[in-house]
């Protein structure tokens, strides 16, 4: 959800060349060996409720069960997790879909090729510390608000918040405080005067009182608010040539996922809190349950993408708020495939 780090030279010389080579669906054989057991993928912040398709599949051994031995880097910030792919360091990112839409504008093509979230997740609050009698957006001009990164798509959603109020960017000024404990630490310190942010962290300020929620996109109804239709997040990407070499490896992580998903569709709170680190529970299993509660209907229930996501996030994107010169250029079929997660859906009746 991050502003997306400079690019490479030695990994991408010629995007445009290798879009133009890749455009062609992906041909699987049944019940063909991924041509890449070993696997490392790169993601930011993966104990945040946005990963947590990733880490069920990982922990309930859905990776291993398709022949896979998956390592997982977990980063600062999605734009970090997303660096070491173009570095080489990570074969496969799991981050938001907007990254992907911001590298083609770049003419660096990458692919997302299952979805695990359908709703960013994110909220948006002021604070009750420095903001006690808050009453509208105006009283937000001159204010530092809080985000993951400058660029990502917390300062995108509080940029379209405040759009709503009459402000824009150069009326606030933007503050990187990352997530869970450095959002934490900022807001209750005084540093900042609002928040955009995920959950747990979100739910943890709110049931204590330290934020007064003014958006939501953790529930569908919220993100359609906001953002004027679905917009996809959390997926797994990798870049297009890498997806074409290895379509059985991209199956088998798809498979992994949508099994996750699968599992996620009955799963009660006392299952997630069995399955996921304990470290994750932040030391209070109820704040864990609730936060699952709230972004449960932002969970993938099957790995595809929504025609119209796409179209969303570009808009977004491409309305000045976040960095998409060229966006006029992206052919938005290329961003993505279902081709994967329909023959798992199938699989596994998601």
């Amino acid at each position: 959800m991050d502003r997306l780090p400079p690019l490479s030279r030695r990994t991408f010389i010629n995007g445009a060349t290798l879009g133009a080579a890749v455009l062609a669906l992906p041909v699987l054989h049944a019940q063909s060996r991924p041509e890449v057991r070993k696997i490392t993928i790169s993601v930011g912040g993966k104990a945040d409720f946005y990963h947590l398709p990733l880490t069920i599949s990982e922990q309930l051994g859905y990776f291993r069960a398709e022949g896979l031995e998956v390592g997982i880097s977990d980063f600062e910030t999605g734009a970090q997790a997303l660096q070491a792919v173009v570095d080489s360091t990570a074969n496969v990112c799991s981050g938001a879909f907007e990254h992907i839409i911001n590298l083609h504008s770049m003419r660096q093509m990458f692919q997302a090729f299952v979805l695990q979230g359908r709703a960013p997740q994110i909220a948006f609050g002021v604070s009750t510390k420095n903001l006690p009698n808050y009453k509208s957006i105006a009283e937000l001009r001159g204010k530092k608000i809080g985000v993951s990164a400058p660029g990502s798509l917390t300062s995108m959603m509080a940029g379209l918040v405040l759009s709503r109020g009459g402000l824009n960017a150069a009326d606030v000024s933007f503050v990187g405080v990352g997530t869970a404990g450095g959002a934490l630490a900022a807001l209750r310190s005084g540093q900042i005067d609002a928040l955009s942010n995920t959950d747990p962290t979100m739910t943890m300020l709110e049931q204590k009182g330290e934020v007064r929620i003014i958006s939501d996109t953790r529930t569908l109804k919220g993100t359609t608010e906001v953002f004027g239709g679905p917009m996809p997040a959390a997926c797994l990407y990798a870049p297009m040539d890498y997806i074409r070499k290895n379509p059985n490896t991209c199956q088998a992580l798809t498979n992994a996922i949508v099994h996750g998903l699968k599992w996620l569709q009955t799963a009660g709170p006392s299952d997630i809190i069995k399955t996921v680190p304990e470290s994750y529970l932040l030391g209070d299993r109820g704040l864990y349950i609730a936060a699952f509660t709230k972004v449960r209907e932002s969970i993938s229930l099957d790995g595809l993408f929504p025609e119209e996501g796409p179209r969303t996030a570009l808009k977004a994107l491409s309305g000045g708020l976040g960095a998409t010169a060229g966006s006029n250029s992206i052919d938005l079929a290329k961003t993505y495939t279902n081709v994967f997660a329909q023959r798992a859906k199938e699989r596994f009746k998601a």
